[in-house]
């Protein structure tokens, strides 16, 4: 049964993102209690991150269509699924590659250390940190870690560039540098930057479905999920995106096989002149730039925010970190899993036996992927009427605190009834059955099993224009 009325996660997203209030009056929510079950209010987040993006679709497809708002509709089981995506992911019938065996948790001395080894470049680092050869077994790296302290694993490992996190207690993250700093940020921000720049108004949609990004064109610069989740809903929105990847740095087929729906995929060597160059051409047509790299390791190739803002002006510009632009961590490499060690999240998930937990999604990465794309849309739909170059910053840290600490848990199906919501009548429901929110396509890489997108409202489009091609294959051109 569908409910209509106050929520608090989504005001909480609809107020960072600067929209008007009374908006959020036309999301009806809907699908089966009880998905995406934790300690936390994970199912609180991933509602209201999906609410604010779909909500964010449909008032730029009302401004661009001169029509009311469209209903936005947001399924319980549609979202549970597709925070869960590359889960559901198939390749002509195989899963894909998960976690590489040195991507987990290890007992240390005095706790617990988490490593990302995923790409082998990170595998490489963590190994030559360590001292062991590349041939070594997990029993070998266990019997390492065992007798060290998890601290001093962790920064032994940052300094030779590879990514292992000591676990933490949420109270020793919010006394550690890192977790202080986090704590002053809001959930993200958005301002203005770089020289004045006339509105620019958007072409009026025609056609069936709305797509409320057609026409507009996104360079995205991101890896890993949060911004490839992004910049995929921009292109379910009909935007035309081109992401970038380092031809010394080539992303996993089967992740861009979950999250390369309707985009081309290129390389650029940007430390070449003829990398700049291209990038240059592609720049001086872009609408929106996305970033996914640590703070900093952009800029060498002109790539700051500013810069981009100068030479473009009019850019919109999103950037995304795991730590956020600030503080003593502020440089560092991170993911979702990593992120959720540090901050206690691990912690409030842990097993009976003390072990530590996680969240049953990558649910900082699917989440803050969503805010992503909510930024740049109210972005766009505030720049037709007043122009100029705006930058969002986000942060998976930022997330974690708001999941932590920040998110009003009194939305449709929550427990607090005190507010004059409608309580819970959920359990009406047809019971969840992820093959409703799932498809088949034919694709280069294989026939593809996939999670369909949860941004929803009416009139907008089910699922995306193209299946995700090979990952590089595409020339560096707009269509």
């Amino acid at each position: 049964m569908a409910q209509r009325h106050g929520n608090g996660g989504t005001d909480q997203v609809w107020a960072a993102l600067g929209g008007a209030p009374e908006l959020t009056e036309r999301i009806v929510y809907g699908g089966p209690p009880g998905l995406l079950p934790a300690r936390l209010p994970v199912r609180a987040l991933a509602r209201a991150t999906v609410a604010g993006c779909a909500l964010a679709a449909a008032e730029l497809a009302a401004l661009r269509t001169g029509r009311p708002l469209p209903t936005v509709r947001v399924d319980e089981g549609a979202v549970a699924t597709a925070f869960v995506s590359e889960r559901h992911l198939r390749i002509d019938g195989r899963a894909p590659s998960s976690f590489a065996p040195l991507s987990r948790f290890w007992r240390t001395a005095d706790g617990w250390v988490r490593t990302h080894a995923n790409y082998p470049h990170h595998r490489d680092r963590l190994l030559h940190a360590l001292g062991l050869p590349p041939t070594v077994q997990p029993a070998d790296v266990e019997a390492e870690f065992a007798g060290r302290r998890a601290e001093e694993i962790q920064e032994t490992v940052y300094a030779a560039g590879g990514l292992a996190v000591a676990a933490r207690s949420p109270e020793e993250w919010a006394a550690h540098g890192q977790g202080a700093t986090v704590a002053t940020h809001p959930l993200l921000t958005r301002q203005h930057i770089g020289p004045s720049a006339p509105p620019r108004p958007l072409p009026a949609l025609a056609g069936d479905p709305l797509l409320p990004a057609q026409g507009l064109r996104v360079l995205d610069l991101t890896r890993v999920i949060a911004g490839p989740v992004a910049t995929r809903t921009l292109a379910l929105l009909g935007a035309d995106v081109l992401r970038i990847d380092a031809p010394q740095l080539p992303e996993s087929q089967d992740a861009h096989n979950d999250t390369g729906f309707g985009k081309r995929s290129t390389t650029l060597d940007l430390a070449a002149r003829s990398g700049r160059a291209t990038f240059d051409d592609l720049l001086a047509d872009a609408d929106v730039v996305v970033t996914g790299y640590r703070p900093g390791c952009l800029d060498r190739f002109g790539l700051a925010p500013e810069a981009l803002a100068e030479r473009r002006p009019g850019l919109v510009i999103a950037r995304l970190s795991a730590w956020g632009d600030d503080g003593p961590w502020g440089g560092r490499r991170g993911f979702d899993s990593l992120v959720q060690v540090a901050c206690g999240i691990a912690a409030v998930e842990a097993h009976e036996d003390g072990t530590p937990g996680a969240l049953p999604a990558q649910a900082l990465d699917h989440g803050t992927g969503y805010l992503l794309a909510a930024a740049v849309l109210r972005s766009l739909t505030e720049q037709a009427g007043h122009g100029g170059s705006t930058l969002t910053t986000l942060a998976l840290a930022r997330t974690a605190h708001w999941l932590l600490h920040g998110i009003a848990d009194h939305e449709p199906g929550g427990t607090d009834h005190e507010q004059g919501h409608a309580p819970d009548d959920r359990a009406t429901a047809a019971p969840y059955d992820a093959d409703r929110h799932l498809s088949t396509v034919g694709s280069p890489a294989g026939r593809l099993r996939h999670a369909l997108s949860p941004v929803a409202f009416d009139g907008g489009p089910a699922t995306w224009a193209t299946p995700p091609g090979r990952c590089g294959s595409d020339t560096p051109v707009w269509r």
